[in-house]
């Protein structure tokens, strides 16, 4: 036990690992450091337990065989288990190498096999639709990785003859063998430097083969001091994770909550995050953009159903709220009498309820892993609600810059971390150097060479820095059109502009060497049964709704509105409507719902290629 007379806060500031962090709470051991839902009700978890589970787990691990240095793969919701195996493995010395509950057998063998784990730590027979449970998964990618000698299950009982141990059994042992050797941990964990590694986290794998992303202690350390500092987060917050731990974006939530221990409360799933969040009334919610895209969708499309009046009422507000962003987007002010009625007569309500519908508490949401749309953010921003658009990668252990509560400019990921430096390349590259940036790729020499220069990350992404330090990213390099007439495109813009109508699901731009832009669009399934029933048609699948006339006339509409801000060789001349959803179980999306574009453009091809006369390009 660390000496009670030392405050959490003095320890923080000298830890040199997350263990160390996570250790400086035991002085304040009933403070409640996560909650969770059990039996229909939120039992909070005191940092004291927190603290003595990591040292049973992490003992049990060692008594499993794991030295410093080992591969040892983490595969589970998101949960607090899932933190404490994390911490644990950290103080054996060992490296965690996270998997996406999503991941397929071939995608967990390929982890397993290219990291060269030797044991694998998943949560239980938990499944997906269409995916079968996970420790089945996990099963039958060993038989093709067989390098792994144990497999240890949080929801699952021993079973010898598979060499799998329970998490409870695995706990059990390593509380009876701290009694044999106290201060164990503490020995370990002094001899782990920031320059150990912490984890290898895999790149979702957007193209190509996923790489292994070599962050060390001291880059999971920097952030949780760094966090404090800018004021994203604070001791007494509470904090909804509904991110997928493999993910980096929800490490740098769990790094920042063991370098403040406020309360992080563990979502039951993504897509009961929103209740979770009015049950536990979170005051921060770090999320993707997709969930911010869906809520505005969910609002305009009950708004917009609502009978008589009131609808009508609610359209006209709309408008008035688009010429709103519109002026937004371009640095204008925007004031008419028109306006200030909408806000008055719809949107005090519309904010009212949607304050309301997370808890009443949150003052801001954080947004990551993917471009949010200024329209969306403007939307939330005119509700009261604060979205800080923040940006970083894998490879920089998550966030190089985000917007401040204090200091935020929208339309753009905000000014860079303390300590972190920025530049833009001729070709319009960003590229970044701090502490926050990888070792490089797991046993891939080449390729972190193509991406390291003198400490200098480059990024792949092409953006600007105004002269306020914010930066602005304009599109992906590698996704950047050029049509064959010359002229340079940027996909990302196009698409963010199209997500806010109601009934587009996902949009992947296309015209790449082509002599014109076109679009692959899919339905969100959600506000097209609810298009349906409010215009009595009933319930239609997604293959009958794709093909209604008045479903295209709608997204018809919404192109000509954007094209109508864009230069000419920019504009959409034609696109498609597709007869399926994109989703993680076909391939399409990564676990953080980012679009797969080289699937697409090689699934939808002969579509494609039908959009421009039958020309096709390889």
């Amino acid at each position: 036990m660390i000496a009670g007379d030392i405050s959490p806060q003095a320890l923080v500031a000298k830890a040199k690992n997350l263990v160390e962090l996570a250790l400086a709470w035991e002085t304040t051991p009933g403070a409640v450091g996560a909650l969770e839902k059990v039996g229909g009700e939120w039992r909070p978890t005191s940092w004291g337990e927190i603290v003595r589970r990591i040292r049973a787990v992490s003992e049990g691990l060692v008594e499993l065989g794991v030295r410093p240095g080992d591969r040892v793969c983490l595969m589970a919701a998101t949960r607090l288990d899932w933190c404490i195996v994390d911490l644990a493995i950290m103080g054996a010395g060992a490296i965690t190498v996270p998997a996406y509950p999503s991941n397929t057998v071939q995608e967990i063998a390929y982890l397993v096999q290219d990291s060269g784990a030797r044991v694998f730590v998943v949560d239980g027979e938990h499944a997906e639709p269409g995916h079968p449970g996970r420790y089945s998964r996990v099963r039958a990618a060993l038989a093709q990785a067989p390098g792994v000698e144990h497999v240890v299950a949080m929801d699952l009982p021993s079973r010898s003859e598979e060499k799998l141990v329970s998490l409870a059994d695995l706990e059990r042992r390593g509380q009876e063998a701290l009694a044999n050797r106290p201060g164990a941990l503490e020995r370990r964990i002094a001899e782990l430097e920031e320059a150990a590694l912490a984890c290898i986290i895999y790149t979702s794998g957007t193209t190509g083969s996923p790489k292994g992303v070599m962050l060390t202690q001291g880059n999971w350390v920097y952030q949780a001091r760094a966090l404090p500092e800018i004021g994203l987060m604070a001791e007494g917050d509470v904090v909804l994770l509904f991110l997928p731990l493999a993910h980096s974006f929800a490490k740098v939530v769990q790094a920042a909550w063991l370098g403040q221990g406020f309360t992080l409360a563990f979502a039951e799933s993504v897509e009961r995050a929103v209740d979770n969040a009015c049950e536990v009334k979170a005051t921060v919610i770090p999320a993707v953009p997709r969930v911010f895209e869906k809520a505005f969708a969910r609002v305009v499309g009950d708004g917009l159903a609502r009978p008589g009046l009131e609808g009508k009422l609610f359209a006209w507000a709309l408008k008035q709220f688009e010429q709103f962003a519109v002026a937004k987007a371009v640095g204008r002010e925007h004031y008419s009498l028109s306006w200030s009625l909408a806000r008055r007569l719809v949107f005090t309500k519309v904010e009212a309820r949607l304050k309301s519908r997370f808890g009443g508490r949150v003052r801001a949401f954080i947004s990551g892993g993917a471009p949010l749309s200024s329209k969306v953010a403007w939307f939330f921003e005119m509700c009261g609600l604060v979205i800080l658009e923040g940006y970083g990668l894998t490879e920089t252990s998550a966030p190089t810059h985000v917007n401040r509560p204090t200091q935020r400019k929208l339309g753009t990921v905000g000014p860079a971390f303390p300590r972190v430096s920025v530049k833009i390349a001729e070709d319009g590259e960003i590229l970044v150097k701090g502490p926050q940036v990888m070792v490089g790729y797991y046993h891939r020499d080449a390729d972190t060479a193509e991406v390291l220069e003198d400490g200098w990350f480059h990024t792949g992404d092409i953006g600007e820095v105004d002269v306020e330090g914010f930066l602005r990213i304009t599109d992906r390099k590698k996704d950047l059109i050029k049509t064959s007439g010359g002229k340079f495109v940027a996909p990302q813009e196009l698409e963010n502009g199209l997500k806010t109508e109601p009934l587009i699901g996902h949009v992947v731009i296309i015209g790449d060497r082509r002599k014109y832009v076109t679009a692959l669009f899919t339905l969100s399934e959600e506000a097209g049964m609810a298009w349906a029933k409010e215009n009595g048609l009933g319930a239609l699948s997604y293959p009958q709704l794709v093909k209604r006339p008045e479903i295209h006339a709608r997204i018809q509409k919404a192109v000509d509105a954007l094209n109508a801000q864009l230069p000419s060789y920019a504009t959409i001349k034609r696109f498609s409507l597709l007869d399926a959803d994109f989703s993680q179980l076909t391939g399409e999306l990564t676990p953080k719902l980012s679009v797969k574009r080289k699937v697409v453009l090689e699934r939808h091809k002969a579509l494609i290629d039908e959009m421009y006369g039958g020309e096709s390009y390889d």
